[in-house]
């Protein structure tokens, strides 16, 4: 898959490469790129994902309970 990104007319260089970081961002590539870095055992990765789970319900059951 090949991302193609032009440069508008007068647009600057940085103002480009904000795009770019923006479009790889929603594609989710550098999330995959920073996952794949390091080999994570299967037992770790659900363990960080069940973490992650925990940590979201107990803040959503926070604002249940303030409304």
């Amino acid at each position: 898959m090949a991302i193609v990104l032009k440069l508008k007319k007068g647009e600057s260089v940085e103002r480009g490469l904000k795009r770019l970081k923006k479009v790889l961002d929603k594609e989710g590539l550098i999330k995959t790129l920073r996952e794949g870095r390091y080999f994570e055992k299967p037992c770790v990765k659900a363990r960080k994902k069940s973490q992650r789970a925990r940590i979201r319900n107990r803040s959503r059951r926070g604002r249940l309970e303030l409304n």
